[in-house]
């Protein structure tokens, strides 16, 4: 049985609507264009509709960074600890660390791993598409051919690098396509560590997983970007601009406490007179590491004297 099947379903659906209204509206259903405008819309709607999981790993990923002081004591309590069991409390008090603040470690991998399966049944749906068949619902036979004999500037939409068989359009807009993808890419993780990183989180094991991810997923994309059709290259960097665009938005507007990115919002916005503003907002990120702070501590009773002093 094919666990795709559902998602390649509403894939064809989304991509035969769109084939439709751009043909109804003039262009013809064989070319390029049509083929490019069709799968730069699928990534719209998949995007939008991944729009709360987004928001979601935003408070997560914010919380992740404000939640690091209290992780390096834990990972100074237990160094040079190697035996089993202060193994297992380290795991244990750190699992227990992130539940408590809401964090999580891999919430900045979350929105990719959503859409590998979606990427997975594009690939699916294009490749049936490229020899002329029937997909699994809405890619009829007459579809499926309109998909085969579409190029865009010259290069047919079903090969990749790997297929373009002395086609110098294919090689020419593949190669520039996964320049695009790496640099997008790259671009994207930069402004996150550049500006988006306060001083405790610099330092954190959190910040080497964050560089990691700087280098590994641009070569991810150089070297899966031959083998890949160039229809589904268009899916990969339009996404990646999508992401680029949110991402700028978000630490423009909601950047991490204590980042390059809030100073410069503050600074923003007492120049726009809107000094009330400020002030709230600084109060609202106290209050928010506050919070995360202490629910990653255990509580302990208060004394009447250290209770009148606060």
């Amino acid at each position: 049985m094919d666990i795709l099947l559902p998602i390649k379903w509403v894939i064809e659906l989304i991509l035969s609507t769109f084939h439709t209204v751009f043909t109804f509206l003039g262009l013809q259903s064989s070319w390029g264009v049509t083929w490019v405008l069709s799968i730069v819309c699928l990534v719209l709607v998949v995007r939008t509709a991944l729009i709360p999981i987004f928001v979601r790993q935003i408070k997560s990923q914010r919380n992740m960074m404000l939640v690091q002081p209290e992780l390096a004591k834990l990972q100074k309590k237990y160094k040079g600890k190697q035996d089993r069991e202060s193994k297992e409390k380290f795991a244990q008090e750190q699992m227990a660390l992130y539940k408590r603040t809401g964090s999580n470690p891999l919430s900045s991998c979350l929105p990719m791993l959503l859409q590998m399966p979606i990427f997975f049944s594009l690939f699916s749906v294009l490749q049936t598409a490229s020899r002329g068949e029937k997909g699994v619902a809405f890619m009829g036979t007459d579809l499926a051919k309109s998909f085969m004999d579409s190029s865009f500037l010259g290069a047919p939409l079903k090969h990749s690098l790997s297929t373009a068989e002395g086609n110098v359009s294919v090689f020419v807009l593949g190669i520039t396509m996964i320049v695009a993808m790496t640099a997008s890419q790259f671009i994207t993780q930069k402004q996150i560590m550049a500006k988006n990183q306060n001083a405790a989180t610099q330092t954190s094991q959190y910040m080497q997983t964050q560089k990691i991810m700087l280098y590994a997923f641009p070569l991810i994309f150089m070297v899966s970007g031959i083998a890949f059709p160039l229809g589904l290259m268009f899916y990969w960097l339009t996404s990646n601009f999508w992401t680029m665009g949110q991402q700028y938005f978000v630490i423009r507007r909601m950047p991490t406490p204590g980042s390059k990115a809030f100073e410069e919002r503050q600074t923003r916005l007492a120049k726009k007179g809107k000094v009330a503003e400020v002030i709230e907002e600084l109060e609202s990120e106290a209050e928010t590491i506050d919070i995360v702070r202490e629910n990653s501590q255990r509580a302990q009773p208060v004394s009447k004297k250290r209770n009148k002093k606060r």
